[in-house]
This record gives structure tokens, sequence and C-alpha cells, in this order.
């Protein structure tokens, strides 16, 4: 049995693409930083058959990332797949002309460093298994620009640059790198971006293996309505 990492678990998303990728035969490994919430998700996916475990880890912190990985892939099976999916910080939000060098220390972080480290982490067992995939989440601020959201414009950009250039240097590997482009809110309603929605799509995007960029939804317009 290989294992499904999900950096950035929570009830959302992060729920519903364990379910699937559980019920598709993998192992789970949880990561975010509260181990209450770990184990309340580690519980209802026990629920559901799905073998998983909590593994508590800070994205900033690259020990602690680094060593919760090891720790998954040691006591759950080798890592397959990962999604890297964390939820930014609000304090990320600021407006371009509110941000200075400073501000952009944690989001570079969570969005850049956070991302290496778990590939390096991980890629070492996709190797030695011969396949893998890398899947990244994100706004659509990592393709649209945002000057209300500067931080996470920022950030996802350069986490973009990072995942598209994976997917180029380790496709002769079959290590297949992809992201995800959620332009929207994640809600239950939503015909394309509910949580249980966007969980398929990010497992045929594990196994069709088709191209870098994936959209969950068309971008909305950007130009103003044309007056009367």
């Amino acid at each position: 049995m290989t294992t499904f990492a999900l950096i950035g678990a929570g009830p959302g998303l992060g729920l519903a693409t364990a379910r699937r990728f559980g019920a598709a035969g993998h192992a789970v490994a949880l990561l975010a930083r509260d181990p209450q919430r770990l184990d309340d998700l580690t519980a209802e996916l026990a629920g559901d058959g799905v073998e998983a475990r909590g593994f508590a880890a800070d994205v900033l912190d690259i020990e602690s990332l680094t060593a919760a990985l090891y720790a998954a892939g040691t006591s759950l099976g080798p890592i397959e797949i990962l999604q890297y999916s964390p939820v930014p910080r609000a304090d990320f939000m600021k407006s371009v002309l509110d941000t200075g060098a400073d501000d952009l220390d944690a989001p570079l972080a969570f969005s850049v460093k956070g991302p290496v480290t778990a590939v390096n982490a991980v890629l070492p067992g996709m190797r030695e298994l011969g396949r893998g995939t890398l899947l990244f989440v994100n706004g659509s601020s990592a393709v649209r620009p945002n000057p209300n959201v500067a931080g996470t414009s920022i950030a996802f950009a350069a986490e973009s640059a990072y995942a598209r250039m994976l997917h180029d240097a380790l496709a002769p590997e079959n290590i297949h790198a992809a992201q995800l482009i959620i332009p929207g809110a994640i809600r239950p309603d939503a015909e394309h971006s509910s949580p249980d929605v966007l969980a398929e799509r990010l497992y045929d995007i594990h196994a069709e293996r088709d191209g870098f960029r994936h959209y969950a939804e068309p971008l909305p317009d950007p130009r103003p309505e044309a007056t009367p």
C-alpha cells in the first residue's frame, strides 16, 4: 500500500480528498498544526474504512514538516501522492501598497519554502517506487495577481513557477506535478467547487496525468461591465 499525504488537512477539501484517495486504496497521512483537528479527521476517516493517521506539522517550520513526512512514509508506506493545500493566513492579505518587504517573509515561506521542503522529503521515495504525483492547490491570485491580496499573489506566483519547473523536470521519471486553480470559494453547494467535486477532480488529475495547470472553473472576466 502506498500513501496519500495531505498538507493542510481540514474538514472541507482536505477531508474530501482524503476520503477519495483512501477509497482508491491508499493509506492517508494528514498533516496540520492542530493535533485535535487531526484526531477528529482520522476518527471520521476510520468510520469510512480509510486507514489514516495524523502528523502534527507547521509548514513554516522546515524541521517539523520534514520530520512529519518522514514519519508518515515510515509508518504508513511510501508516499506516492503529495497534496500541498494549506490555507493562507489572513495577515497575508494586505494590499500591495500596504505591503513591505518584511510582510513577504511568511507568505514566501508558506508557499515556496514549504512546498520545496515537502517535495524534497517525498521525492526519494517516489523515485524508489518509480512513480509519484505532486498536487498543488491555489486560488486565482496564483495566475491573476490581485492588488488586494499582494502576499498570496506574489507567493502563489512563485509556487506556480516552482511547480511548473517540477512538472517539466520530473516527467521523465514518471513523477507528475500538477496545479489546480480554484477561482472562487469552496462551498458544499457549488457546482464546480464543492469539496467532493474538487476531490474527484484532484483524483482525476493524479490518475490521468494530463498537463500541468487545471482550473476548477473558468476565471471570471476581470473587465467591468460595459455601461450603456
